[in-house]
C-alpha cells in the first residue's frame, strides 16, 4: 500500500519541476512511511511513497521498464491478489522480471497489455503509467473504489494523487470549494467522480483515464450488471462460500505482520474463521492470526442502544476470538481522548473533507494506530452489508417506497450539519436529480417483479453510492497510521454473483444477510450469527457530549463557520442536556466541529 501523485504537461519540461514533485510525494508520507522516490522526465513527473509489504527490498517506486533509458514508468498503490497467476503468464510471453514484488507484475501487464491491463488485475490498487513512447499517461482504480485515486488539470495536461493534499502543492491547483462543492458534500448523496474541492475529480471506481497530446478520454472498464442467476439456494450457498473463502486466502499473503478486524458481527467473524483455518492450513495447527476489537472505557456500563446500535459488540467479540482461535485483542479507549484536537485535527486533515462521522472517525484511527504498533496489513469485513443486504433499508417497508436515497431516512437533516440558507444551495432539488440519475444507471433484467427491481435498485444504490463513503473513510484513516487494510468482500466476483442473486435467495430465512449467515453455519458463534445488525460503536458518556458542545461552541465563533452554518438549527444541540443529546443532534456538532478544523487547516478559498 503507498501513495502516488504526480503530472504531465505537453506545455512545460518537467525536469526543471523537481522541488514541486518532491513536495507533492512528502504530502504522502504517511500512506508511505518505508520508502519515497520521484522520476522526471521531460513531460512527466512521477512520484511515490512506499509502505512495504511485498518483496521488502524489491518493489521500490517509481518502477521503470529497464534502468536506463526507460519507456514506460509506474507509480502503483494497492496489492493485486492474482499477480503469482500473471507473472507465470507474462513469463510464458517471454517477460523477464527482476523482482517478485507484485509492482513489477502490474508494470509487466501494462507492456504487454496497454490500457486493457486493467481486466486482467484482482485487487485493491490506483495506479499511474507514463508511457515515454506513446507519450500518454494511464490512470486506473481498481472496480469497487477500494483505493483513491484523483486529478485535476494543469497547464497542458493534468495532476494526480491517491489524496487532494497532493495535488495542492502543485503550484497551479489551489484548494478552492465553490457552491455546486458544498452541495455535493452536505447532500450524503456520495457522488462519484466530483469532490467537494472545485477542478478535483476522482477517477470513477472500475474506471480508468488516459490523457494524451490529443486530450483526455475516460471509461468503464468494469461495473455491475443485471445478470440471470440457475442455482439453487443450497448451489448459492455453497458457490457464495467458494467465493469468499477464495478471496479470503488470496489476501493473506504479505512480508510484515498480519490481522484481523474482529468486531463480533457476523461479517468480520465469519471472514475471521476463514483466514485462520488457511493459516493453520499454512503454518501448523497452532497458528493463530491476530484478531482486533475496539471498545471505550465507559461502554459496558453506559451502554444505550440507539437508531444505528442494539448492543455491546465487546462481549460477541470476546466469544468469536475465543470460537476460532486468534490472538484476540480489544483496544479500550477513554471517551475524553476522543476530544483531543490533535486527534480531531489528524483526522480532518486526512480526510481532506469537511464530511465525516466525528467521534467514530476519531476513534477508528486511534484504534489503526494501536494496531499499527503490531500489524502492517489488517483484513475487514466492510462490503458484507451493501453485498448481502444488511442494511434495514433492505427490510423496512417505509424504506423500500421512499422516493429518495435509502439512508437519508436514517441520517438525513437531523445528521447533517445544516447550512446556511441564505447560501440557497437547494439540496433538495440537488438530491432528488441525482436520485433520478443514480435510478437511471441501475441495470435490470426484462420480467422482472416490482419488489425484485426495487430491490436491485436498494443493492446497487448501496455497492455503488454508500459503499464508497465508508471506504475512503476506511482507506484515508488506515493510511494514516501507515496501516493497509484489506477487504475480502469487495472482491468483484463476489460482488456480482451475490448482485445477480434474486432477493428471495438474499433473505430466504427472513431476515438480513441469509447467505452469509448460511455460509457462516459452523464458522462462527450461534450467538454472533443470529445477532441483529450492529454498527461501528460509539461512545455514551455524558463527559463527552459536554465536550463536544465546548468545541461546537468554539467553532461557531469563528467567522467562516457562521457563514456557513445555520446557527438558529445548532442552538438546540447545544442547549441539549448532555445526558440526552441525541444521536443525530451529536452528529450534527460534530459536523460543526469539523469543518471548523478543515477551514483553519486547508484554508480553502470559499467561492460562494
Amino acid at each position: 500500500m503507498c501513495g502516488i501523485t504526480g503530472w504531465v504537461s505537453f506545455h512545460h519540461d518537467a525536469r526543471t519541476q523537481a522541488p514541486v514533485i518532491e513536495a507533492m510525494t512528502a504530502t504522502l508520507a504517511r500512506r508511505g512511511p518505508d520508502a519515497g522516490g520521484v522520476w522526471l522526465g521531460e513531460r512527466a513527473a512521477i512520484g511515490h511513497r512506499r509502505l512495504a509489504v511485498i518483496d521488502i527490498a524489491g518493489g521500490l517506486q517509481p518502477m521503470t521498464d529497464r534502468p536506463d533509458t526507460p519507456t514506460v514508468v509506474l507509480s502503483y498503490s494497492g496489492e493485486v491478489y492474482n499477480h503469482h497467476e500473471l507473472r507465470a503468464e507474462l513469463m510464458g510471453r517471454g517477460h523477464v522480471f527482476r523482482t517478485r514484488s507484485d509492482t513489477e507484475v502490474v508494470l509487466r501487464s501494462y507492456i504487454e497489455w496497454g490500457e486493457a491491463a486493467a481486466d486482467h488485475l484482482d485487487g485493491m490498487f490506483a495506479f499511474a503509467v507514463w508511457d515515454e513512447r506513446a507519450q500518454r499517461l494511464l490512470l486506473v482504480r481498481d472496480r469497487l473504489g477500494v483505493k483513491p485515486l484523483f486529478w485535476a488539470a494543469v497547464d497542458g495536461g493534468l495532476a494526480f494523487a491517491s489524496e487532494p493534499k497532493a495535488l495542492f502543492a502543485h503550484p497551479e491547483i489551489r484548494p478552492r470549494v465553490d457552491a455546486d462543492g458544498l452541495r455535493d458534500a452536505y447532500s450524503l448523496l456520495f457522488n462519484t467522480g466530483p469532490t467537494v474541492w472545485s477542478g478535483v475529480r476522482e477517477v470513477e471506481p472500475g474506471g480508468l483515464l488516459v490523457l494524451g497530446r490529443d486530450g483526455i478520454r475516460e471509461r468503464r472498464y468494469w461495473q455491475l450488471e443485471a445478470g440471470t442467476h440457475e442455482d439453487d439456494q443450497d448451489a448459492t450457498v455453497d458457490r457464495i462460500g467458494t467465493l469468499i473463502g477464495a478471496a479470503a486466502r488470496s489476501q493473506l499473503e504479505a512480508d510484515v505482520p498480519l490481522c484481523s478486524l474482529l468486531s463480533g458481527g457476523i461479517d468480520s467473524t465469519v471472514l475471521t474463521a476463514l483466514l485462520a483455518d488457511e493459516l493453520r492450513l499454512r503454518q501448523g495447527p497452532d497458528a493463530r492470526i491476530r484478531s482486533y476489537a475496539v471498545d471505550y472505557s465507559d461502554q459496558a456500563e453506559r451502554f444505550t442502544g440507539d437508531i444505528l446500535r442494539t448492543g455491546h459488540d465487546t462481549p460477541y467479540a470476546t466469544e468469536a476470538g475465543a470460537f476460532i482461535g486468534t490472538d484476540h485483542s480489544t483496544v479500550v479507549l477513554d471517551p475524553r481522548a476522543l476530544l483531543d484536537p490533535e486527534h480531531r485535527k489528524a483526522v480532518v486533515v486526512a480526510r481532506d473533507s469537511p464530511i465525516g462521522v466525528g467521534d467514530m472517525d476519531t476513534s477508528l484511527y486511534l484504534l489503526f494506530g494501536e494496531i499499527r504498533r503490531h500489524s502492517t496489513v489488517a483484513l475487514s469485513g466492510e462490503a458484507a452489508d451493501e453485498v448481502f443486504g444488511g442494511y434495514p433499508w433492505f427490510h423496512n417497508p417505509k424504506a423500500l417506497a421512499a422516493d429518495t436515497f435509502p439512508w437519508l431516512l436514517v441520517t438525513g437533516d437531523e445528521a447533517a450539519m445544516p447550512l446556511n440558507p441564505e447560501l440557497d444551495l437547494r439540496i433538495d432539488e440537488f438530491r432528488n436529480d441525482t436520485y433520478r440519475s443514480a435510478l437511471a444507471a441501475v441495470p435490470h433484467l426484462d420480467g422482472e417483479t416490482p419488489a425484485e427491481h426495487r430491490q436491485r435498485e436498494m443493492r446497487h444504490l448501496s455497492l455503488t453510492r454508500w459503499l464508497c463513503q465508508l471506504l475512503h473513510r476506511k482507506d484515508r484513516l488506515s493510511m494514516a497510521q501507515g496501516l493497509e487494510v484489506r477487504v475480502p468482500y469487495c472482491d468483484h466476483r463476489l460482488v456480482q454473483y451475490a448482485f445477480d442473486a434474486p432477493w428471495a435467495l438474499q433473505s430466504f430465512d427472513g431476515r438480513e444477510k441469509s447467505l452469509l449467515r448460511a455460509v457462516g453455519t459452523g464458522w462462527a458463534p450461534d450467538s454472533v450469527l443470529h445477532r441483529p445488525k450492529n454498527h461501528y460503536p460509539a461512545t455514551h458518556h455524558p463527559d463527552y457530549n459536554r465536550g463536544l458542545q465546548d468545541m461546537a461552541r468554539d467553532a461557531l465563533s469563528v467567522e467562516q463557520v457562521r457563514a456557513l452554518a445555520d446557527e438558529t438549527r445548532i442552538k438546540p444541540c447545544l442547549d441539549a442536556p448532555p445526558e440526552q443529546l441525541e444521536w443525530g443532534h451529536r452528529l450534527r456538532l460534530e459536523r460543526v466541529v469539523d469543518l471548523a478544523l478543515w477551514l483553519d487547516h486547508h484554508r480553502p478559498q470559499l467561492a460562494l
